[in-house]
């Protein structure tokens, strides 16, 4: 006789924003302990990768990288790692070294001591055992967007069998069970734009909230491959390896 499935969803505040997750499975008390071990996964990452923190990985690196090589933790240079990637491959649109311009606009709160400077991520070394240097003592980073996608990636492999994480526009769906997803309207949250199906795919989406980054804009874009939602930027396996929106606009 098949076991009785159980759902459940609960949400937290996390990564700046709230932090939806949904699995459901065979017996209530895994499910909890699925959803209990993908909340952990995300407030490890807020941890370490927290522009706020003084505390974080990222902190410490934008205190004492720029004077000495600074140990992170694996997550962290992996993602650090990604990012350097990106920017390359985008030809400098997707760049986490754009912090003191964030401080600048108000987005991230501001060093004592600080000068809004052109971003300079190829400033940033990469070095054996998960350590890090600034060779440019002006580099600040904001890991931001990235690190939510990550986030969202260490939660679906703490769950199990079927279930959603939404990290505040981040999402991934897995298993068998089709999950729609509504796209809403950022001038009037209470009408829908579209709706995405996703089965085992990821889905991000973004919008321009100020007219403060308007002369921030990217000088190279990317359009969606999908036109199913005209606010939904990319529908991928991984909501961690395709990022469509540049790092510098903030998390919500």
């Amino acid at each position: 006789m098949q076991a009785a499935s159980d759902s459940l969803r609960r949400a937290r505040p996390l990564l700046g924003t709230f932090v939806e997750i949904a699995a459901c499975g065979a017996a209530s008390a895994n499910v909890e302990a699925a959803i209990e071990a993908a909340f952990g996964a995300v407030a490890s990452v807020h941890r370490l990768m927290s522009f706020h923190d003084p505390a974080s990985d990222v902190s410490r690196l934008n205190r004492e990288a720029k004077a000495r090589a600074v140990a992170v933790d694996r997550w962290t240079f992996e993602v650090l790692a990604i990012a350097e990637d990106l920017h390359r491959r985008s030809d400098g649109a997707f760049d986490i070294a754009v912090a003191p311009v964030l401080q600048d606009l108000g987005f991230l709160p501001a060093a004592k001591y600080h000068q809004g400077t052109p971003s300079k991520c190829n400033a940033i070394d990469l070095l054996p055992g998960c350590q890090v240097r600034f060779r440019d003592p002006d580099v600040r980073i904001d890991l931001g967007v990235i690190a939510k996608g990550f986030a969202v990636d260490r939660a679906v492999e703490a769950l199990k069998e079927q279930g959603l994480v939404n990290a505040g526009g981040d999402v991934a769906a897995f298993g068998p069970k089709p999950e729609l997803v509504h796209i809403r309207d950022p001038r009037d949250p209470l009408r829908l734009l579209g709706a995405v199906t996703l089965v085992n795919e990821a889905l991000t989406s973004s919008v321009a909230r100020c007219d403060l980054i308007q002369s921030l804009q990217p000088t190279r874009s990317y359009q969606p491959s999908s036109t199913r939602a005209r606010d939904a930027q990319s529908a991928q396996s991984k909501a961690f390896r395709f990022v469509r929106r540049p790092a510098f606009w903030p998390m919500p």
